[in-house]
C-alpha cells in the first residue's frame, strides 16, 4: 500500500486550510504596529534613553551676570585668573582701565576682546587668550509641574528638551500629554515652532507646546527643541481615573491626556481593555470623593444598559474609581471597595496610547 502525502498546494485540501488560517487571524488580537499602554516608569526610561542619544545644535552659550570665568593668557601667568561677572554684566581685569562689558558675549567673542585690549594697552604684543566658563549661573531654566523633581537647571552647553526632562527625573504619575516651554522674547532669539506646537504667544513671551508622545515616538528632532537660559519648562498635571475589579481585563489607574479631559465609563473601560467574560457589568459602581463628608460616595452604573444605549454613558471625574465586580457578587464588591480605599500603593498606572 502506498500513502501519498498531501501538500498545502493540493487543491481541495489547501482551500479549507487557508480559509481556516485566515479565520484564525481575524479573531486573534493583532499586535503588529499597535501601540500598547505603558507605565510612567517605562515612559521615563524612554526619556532617559533618548536624552542620552539626543544632541543639540552646537552653539556658544552667552556669558551672563553671576558667571565665574577663567581667563588664561598663554605664557603670561600673572594675567591669568578667575573673574566673577558682576550684576551689571561687567568684569575688572588687571592693568586694563575701566570695566569690560561681557554679558551677552560668547567665550570666543570675549577672547577676541581681551586680546584687543591687551594689545591696545601695550601689555602683550601677540596675546593668545582663552576663556572658560568655570561656573554658569546666568542661564537658569525652571522645570516645574508634574515632574519627579522640580528644579532650576543651568544651561552650560547646548541643551535639549529631553535632557532637561531627564535631569528632572522624568515626568510624574499625574503628568498630562504635553510639555509647555515658556520663553521670553528676545531680539536675538529666533522663535521655535515645532509641528506639534499650538497656543497663543504673549507680547513679551513665546509659548511652545510639544506633545510628549510626539517627543518620544515620532523620531522627529523638531520636537526635541533647544532649551535656552531663561526658559520655563512646565509639565501640566492631568488627572487619573481608576478602573478596578475582577470584571475588567486590565485593572489599573489611567492617566488622562490633559486636565479637564472628558472621560466616560465606556471610554474608561476601553482604556482597561474591556470587560472579562464573567463581569457583572450592571452591578458596577463609581466611587467618588465627597469633600463635604470626607468619604467616598457610591454611584451605581449599569454598563450593559449603556452598551445597548438603554442608559446614558456617565462622565467620570479625576480620581474616580470605576469598580466592576465579577459573578461572585456582592462579597467581591465589598472587598473591592475596601481595596479601592487604599489605591495609592498597589495599583499599576498606565499612560494610555492615545492617537
Amino acid at each position: 500500500m502506498v500513502f501519498r502525502s498531501r501538500r498545502v498546494s493540493d487543491g481541495l485540501w489547501a482551500k479549507p486550510f487557508w480559509l481556516a488560517v485566515l479565520g484564525m487571524m481575524v479573531f486573534l488580537p493583532s499586535t503588529y504596529g499597535q501601540k500598547t499602554d505603558e507605565t510612567p516608569q517605562q515612559t521615563n526610561q524612554k526619556i532617559q534613553q533618548l536624552a542620552a542619544q539626543a544632541t543639540a545644535h552646537p552653539t556658544d552659550t552667552p556669558i551672563g551676570a553671576g558667571d565665574l570665568l577663567h581667563i588664561d593668557v598663554f605664557d603670561v601667568p600673572e594675567l591669568s585668573r578667575d573673574v566673577r561677572v558682576s550684576d551689571t554684566g561687567e568684569i575688572s581685569y588687571p592693568l586694563i582701565p575701566g570695566r569690560i562689558k561681557v554679558a551677552g558675549k560668547t567665550p570666543f567673542q570675549l577672547e577676541t576682546e581681551v586680546e584687543r585690549l591687551l594689545i591696545e594697552n601695550g601689555l602683550v604684543s601677540h596675546p593668545q587668550v582663552s576663556v572658560f566658563v568655570r561656573e554658569q549661573n546666568s542661564q537658569p531654566v525652571s522645570v516645574v509641574g508634574a515632574v519627579n523633581h522640580t528644579m532650576v537647571y543651568q544651561v552650560v552647553r547646548p541643551t535639549t528638551l529631553l535632557e532637561v526632562l531627564a535631569a528632572a527625573g522624568g515626568i510624574s504619575d499625574t503628568a498630562g500629554d504635553v510639555v509647555i516651554v515658556t520663553r521670553p522674547n528676545k531680539p536675538d532669539v529666533a522663535k521655535v515652532e515645532p509641528a506639534s506646537t499650538a497656543g497663543d504667544s504673549e507680547p513679551d513671551e513665546q509659548k511652545i507646546t510639544v506633545r510628549i508622545r510626539d517627543l518620544l515616538e515620532s523620531g522627529d528632532s523638531a520636537y526635541n527643541i533647544p532649551i535656552l537660559g531663561g526658559d520655563t519648562v512646565t509639565v501640566p498635571a492631568a488627572g487619573i481615573v481608576y478602573v478596578l475589579g475582577f470584571g475588567v481585563s486590565q485593572p489599573g489607574g489611567y492617566v488622562l491626556q490633559s486636565r479637564g479631559e472628558q472621560v466616560t465609563v465606556l471610554k474608561a473601560l476601553a482604556l482597561a481593555h474591556g470587560l472579562t467574560t464573567y463581569a457583572k457589568s450592571n452591578a458596577a459602581v463609581i466611587m467618588r470623593d465627597n469633600p463635604a463628608t470626607g468619604n467616598r460616595d457610591l454611584i451605581p452604573v449599569r454598563i450593559k444598559d449603556m452598551e445597548k444605549h438603554k442608559a446614558t454613558d456617565v462622565p467620570l471625574k479625576s480620581n474616580d474609581i470605576l469598580y466592576v465586580p465579577d459573578s461572585t457578587g456582592k462579597k467581591a464588591l465589598a472587598k473591592g471597595g475596601e481595596a479601592a480605599l487604599g489605591i495609592g500603593t498597589g495599583v499599576v498606572l498606565y499612560r494610555a496610547a492615545y492617537q
